[in-house]
């Protein structure tokens, strides 16, 4: 029988605690000295208390023990892709993301001697062709975890232009929608373009509210339940914020689904952000990228795809996919982070953050959708001039050195050198062609200063 701890010392309420640090400040004032405000407008204590909660948060409905460790894969060549992923299982990948640039691709040759019952597979399709889906897709028939990512918005939103226009990208995504029954929406264009917490939460669910308005006409009632969403997430370094990002996120579709009357299960694939990776010193995108696959974890991602140390500038090579795989690795099977199912819950922090970020970007989600929606909102430039702000904001806070990227803007070692090692181009890409709409244009937070230091190498 458990005996409970400490029964001899009497309960200290949130005030009382208030009371002594007020003592120990010594004339200091409690509000300015220990509460700092995030950037996201939030106010964060030096402690929180359960009477701080009108009631006790419930349970979370997080499965951590069940997060798949998963690898993407881009299939220049099917036959490699084939024996890549077939490596990738082998060595604990427990799910693939191919990449499909073209219909040319077999889907049958890519998928040979996988086991489609044990492991997890999802396709990004680059192009829209339901034909494709339908014919090449009969595993649909078995009782398999695949998913198929057509985010036609979200094309939109990165490229500027639809596939084709509004009304074929519309028709012919219903078609792949109603027979995949699945949705995608990336909401890792807007962190990594600079949003913030609160503006990647709203633009998700107006991104995602977008699509049920459309469905909510042409789907039935088995359908809407049978609907799966996936939330394509991009995860940054403030580590307790991001657990209460996933966490706010389903919360959020939950009662968004509620209204639509459709699944309020959401499916979140999480991976972690480039925006804050470097050139230089770049082991350390390890560290980071270790701290951001907690985050996604503990949040409760159902996919956690970790990113590469040198994603930034370098192809896709051998020794960084099997670190990259391994960090997870050992996040699940030597920290056991497989073993509790909702360990964020009851930590009042980070319930206190949740219940935040939820009531903010819920707020942001209602305006948007008073003002016209999600799309027109695109179209105008609201949102891409929103989130050029954020990231201006931030920019300036790493100019100023307040935000800190260790080894670039705070001890950066001079005698680093990477001219010799860029095999990808790692700036701002801008595209001259003509577009429906301004694009959001994903841009790391070092990308002057590395470009500065890249040019001073070749003098």
């Amino acid at each position: 029988m458990s005996k409970p701890l400490f029964k001899q010392f009497p309960e200290v309420s949130s005030k009382e605690w208030k009371q002594k640090i007020q003592v120990d400040l010594k004339g200091a004032d409690y509000n300015d000295t220990l509460i700092w405000q995030t950037t996201e407008g939030i106010d964060v204590k030096p402690f929180y208390h359960k009477d701080e909660f009108d009631q006790l948060p419930d349970v979370s409905a997080s499965k951590v023990t069940e997060f798949k460790i998963c690898q993407t894969i881009f299939v220049a060549n099917v036959s490699k892709s084939n024996t890549k992923a077939l490596d990738t299982i082998s060595r604990g990948a427990e799910a693939i993301k191919f990449i499909i640039p073209t219909e040319d691709v077999s889907i049958e040759k890519l998928l040979q001697n996988i086991d489609l019952l044990k492991v997890t597979i999802y396709f990004e399709l680059q192009f829209l062709s339901p034909e494709y889906v339908k014919k090449k897709y009969t595993f649909k028939k078995l009782n398999t975890s695949v998913f198929i990512n057509t985010d036609i918005i979200g094309k939109l939103a990165s490229s500027g232009n639809w596939f084709s226009n509004l009304k074929d990208d519309h028709k012919l995504f219903e078609s792949i929608a109603t027979y995949n029954k699945t949705i995608s929406v990336n909401v890792s264009l807007y962190q990594n373009a600079g949003a913030s917490i609160i503006q990647q939460l709203g633009y998700a669910l107006a991104h995602a509210n977008e699509y049920l308005n459309h469905f909510d006409e042409t789907l039935d009632a088995d359908s809407k339940e049978q609907l799966n969403v996936i939330f394509n997430v991009s995860v940054g370094t403030n580590y307790f914020f991001e657990i209460a990002k996933l966490r706010a996120l389903r919360n959020l579709w939950a009662s968004l689904a509620t209204e639509y009357g459709v699944n309020t299960e959401c499916h979140i694939f999480a991976t972690p952000s480039k925006r804050n990776k470097t050139i230089y010193d770049y082991n350390t995108n390890m560290l980071r990228t270790t701290t951001e696959c907690m985050s996604a974890v503990l949040g409760g991602a159902n996919t956690v795809n970790n990113l590469v140390y040198d994603a930034v500038y370098h192809k896709d090579n051998e020794f960084s996919e099997r670190i990259a795989r391994n960090q997870l690795l050992i996040l699940k099977h030597e920290s056991y982070f497989n073993i509790v199912n909702n360990p964020a819950d009851g930590a009042y922090y980070i319930e206190s953050l949740t219940s935040q970020i939820s009531e903010k970007a819920l707020e942001l989600f209602k305006d948007i959708e008073a003002n016209g929606g999600f799309l027109n909102q695109l179209k105008e430039g609201t949102i891409q001039r929103k989130i050029k702000e954020s990231a201006e904001k931030e920019q300036t806070q790493f100019n100023e050195g307040k935000l800190v990227l260790l080894g670039t803007n705070k001890h950066p070692n001079k005698e680093d050198t990477m001219h010799h090692e860029i095999e990808l181009y790692p700036f701002l890409k801008t595209n001259p062609v003509k577009t429906l709409i301004k694009p959001i244009l994903q841009n790391r937070i070092s990308n002057t200063l590395d470009y500065k230091r890249l040019e001073e190498e070749k003098k």
